[in-house]
């Protein structure tokens, strides 16, 4: 039978409280030792993410994070993403955080946690304004397209078979509204602030969201197991909304003010 000595216990219990600190090294310790934060964002999905007229990066999402790293003392480090590549950046450690019109979905919370919601995300079927559609019974037999990897992609994929459409689907944004704006896409289903890009890559051929799917909250997202840094970064929310900053950013982008259950 072994038999272990005062001195060699008190040894064994120092390793192991030395390996519980290493192991609960957390990535908010990392991003505030580095003095900066990568964040994922997309800047091809205007208005939240694009390039400016001198190249670079502007919108609602950028702002938003620039905000953020400014409150918390941080540089950003850009890492750059489309909608499908998002949650693998902050699960393969590509990116610290998540801010790219990130909706809030009970598929994608069994991956990533979220923070409080910060804007909103109004996802809408689009069309020519001339075309007859006003509900999903007039999709049957169409084709609709959407962004690979975006809440649109999972829902209209769900329901495709029972409604008589087809999804068709483009890799980023960008690309998805050059198809509307050349006639490739005939209907959209995608945000309101997409739609509105069709219409402006193609005034003569203007669109319009044609019915509501859903109301999505946007969030911060991040990978799972970091409690600290998802506190630190829902007191940021909470502040924001309450002392309007928020807001500011939403509405010189959007136009509207956020929903009043947000931001009271």
């Amino acid at each position: 039978m072994l038999s272990f000595k005062p001195a060699r216990i008190a040894l064994v219990a120092s390793c192991l409280a030395l390996l519980g600190t290493v192991a609960h090294a957390d990535l908010l310790d990392d991003v505030m030792k580095a003095k900066k934060i990568r964040i994922s964002t997309d800047m091809a999905i205007p208005p939240a993410g694009m390039m400016d007229s001198s190249m670079q990066p502007s919108g609602s999402d950028v702002e938003t994070a620039k905000l953020l790293a400014a409150d918390w003392g941080l540089q950003i480090e850009w890492v750059p993403t489309t909608g499908a590549t998002r949650i693998p950046n902050v699960n393969t450690g590509k990116a610290d955080i998540i801010i790219s019109t990130l909706s809030v979905t009970p598929e994608r919370a069994k991956v990533i946690d979220f923070s409080k919601a910060y804007a909103v995300l109004q996802s809408v079927v689009g069309a020519p304004k001339t075309a007859a559609i006003k509900e999903w019974a007039d999709l049957k037999g169409k084709n609709i397209t959407v962004t690979r990897g975006t809440t649109q992609d999972t829902e209209l994929s769900g329901m495709a078979n029972d409604k008589g459409f087809k999804v068709v689907r483009y890799d980023d944004d960008a690309t998805m509204v050059t198809a509307g704006a050349t006639g490739q896409a005939e209907i959209v289903a995608t945000s309101v602030a997409l739609v509105n890009q069709i219409t402006a890559k193609n005034p003569a051929k203007p669109w319009e969201p044609k019915f509501v799917i859903r109301n999505f909250d946007l969030a911060v997202g991040i990978k799972q197991g970091e409690p600290r840094l998802l506190a630190k970064l829902n007191e940021w929310v909470a502040a924001n909304l309450k002392n309007g900053k928020l807001n500011t950013i939403y509405k010189k982008y959007y136009h509207v003010d956020l929903p009043a259950t947000m931001t009271n």
